[in-house]
């Protein structure tokens, strides 16, 4: 069965618009219901989820599907995606879930579902859950057994107070002043609280939610306010979530800001110097800088690369017992405290080696010299397939052959969009631009 509506985080899309509609959200509910609820015997599931104005919709909807099913419905409201993989498993639900389309702006929304044990559902779970959409003919309850929904006022007060649990007790940000962008999303309460609570001086911008402004010129992906607000504030640093807070981006005293690369190099390097790191590993994707592997090498340590996506990083964690993992993009997975990217408790890794080393963040957020990466973008017509192509296939070839050992090159389709992406490193940048220009070229023939 070929996958309708998962892609590789969740089902996303455009906000009442097909397929994230509050009628299939309805259906969802119901289908994952059934897949998920295991006995008669109070089956729970928790749903979070961002600021966004549908996630009300999709939020009741969602709900009205569970509950029809036999399922208690525990209502999270507005809390970071980590906080629901953790929640999931603190609360012993059957299933959590999570409403939020992450990094997007507040016209895309999406839902992700997290299994009893807080990791994110395999493969094979996702089509089992489409199976049961497209089968239709969905059992629901008796009457007596259909199921209610509450809320939990203190959700986000578990997860702040966990949070707050990550670092040695030792471990106190007095004396530090820190810019927080919250993005106006999920984490606009907890995210401030936790470093003011830990003793920091606190600057938080991004947090003031209106259901639209949820990562619009703030957060992770638009860095430049909250650089500019540490450097007019004479802050000793900065942290930048999106919006669903599972990714971090830092700024350092200078206002420059260092990507999720960076950090897992920092945060490997400690652990690896205290003997926490386990296996000697950090797992990446493919998209991490050459650089970064490059440095892990010099430690005497191992770079593992997986396909692009926090699940598929999560899953090699898993496979080989490795406890720190994660995305140049920002998503950094550290399976000792959570079971998905962590934007806030990643922060809270670099402060605590700020602290314990008692050097500045502009020391400590840039480990390692990136190697030079070029990525563009290729949008191709509906029902084309540019990398079969001969010619392109050709260029891709003739590329590597130019890169050989002093690069590398990455060719792939989005997973959501009829795009090409093609990406490309090496030391050279005028050869770097020159082999990407030409793949794309080859590709933009059948746009």
């Amino acid at each position: 069965m070929t996958r309708k509506y998962f892609g590789t985080d969740g089902i996303r899309g455009e906000a009442n618009t097909y397929p994230m509609t509050a009628e299939l959200a309805l259906k969802l509910g119901i289908a994952a219901g059934r897949y998920f609820r295991k006995s008669a015997d109070k089956p729970r599931v928790v749903i979070g989820k961002d600021t966004r104005r549908s996630g009300y919709m999709l939020e009741n909807a969602l709900s009205a599907g569970f509950n029809s099913v036999g399922m208690d419905v525990l209502r999270l409201g507005p809390v970071p995606t980590p906080a629901v993989g953790m929640l999931t498993r603190s609360m012993r639900a059957d299933l959590g879930v999570m409403i939020s389309a992450s990094h997007n702006s507040y016209k895309d929304n999406g839902i992700k579902f997290f299994g009893p044990d807080g990791f994110k559902l395999s493969d094979e779970a996702e089509m089992a859950i489409e199976e049961i959409l497209e089968v239709g003919g969905l059992k629901l309850a008796a009457p007596e057994n259909i199921g209610r929904a509450m809320q939990i006022d203190d959700a986000g007060g578990r997860y702040l107070e966990y949070a707050k649990t990550t670092i040695p007790r030792r471990i106190k940000l007095d004396g530090l002043k820190i810019v927080v962008d919250c993005a106006n999303g999920a984490a606009y309460k907890v995210a401030p609280e936790v470093l003011f609570e830990l003793g920091a001086e606190v600057i938080a911008i991004g947090v003031k939610p209106d259901g639209f402004n949820i990562n619009f010129e703030c957060g992770s992906t638009h860095t430049e306010m909250a650089a500019a607000r540490v450097v007019s504030e004479g802050a000793n640093m900065g942290i930048c979530l999106d919006g669903d807070a599972d990714r971090v981006m830092i700024i350092d005293e200078k206002g420059h800001v260092s990507d999720g690369d960076q950090i897992m190099g920092l945060i490997a390097q400690t652990w690896a110097a205290s003997g926490k790191l386990t296996g000697g590993t950090l797992v990446s994707t493919v998209m991490s800088n050459l650089g970064l592997e490059r440095y892990m090498e010099s430690l005497g340590l191992k770079l593992l690369r997986t396909a692009v996506g926090d699940r598929y990083v999560v899953e090699a964690m898993r496979a080989g017992g490795f406890n720190l993992g994660g995305e140049q993009s920002g998503h950094i997975v550290m399976s000792d405290y959570s079971t998905t990217g962590d934007g806030l408790i990643s922060a809270l890794q670099f402060l605590a080696a700020m602290v314990e080393t008692g050097k500045p963040a502009s020391e400590l957020a840039k480990v390692f010299e990136p190697v030079p990466q070029l990525l563009q973008n290729v949008r191709y017509k509906n029902g084309a397939d540019p990398l079969g192509e001969t010619s392109v296939q050709a260029a891709i070839r003739d590329g590597e052959n130019h890169l050989a050992a002093n690069g590398r090159l990455l060719i792939r389709k989005s997973g959501t969009e009829p795009l090409v992406r093609v990406m490309g490193e090496c030391e050279d940048e005028v050869l770097l631009k020159a082999v990407v220009d030409g793949i794309c070229a080859e590709v933009e023939k059948f746009a």
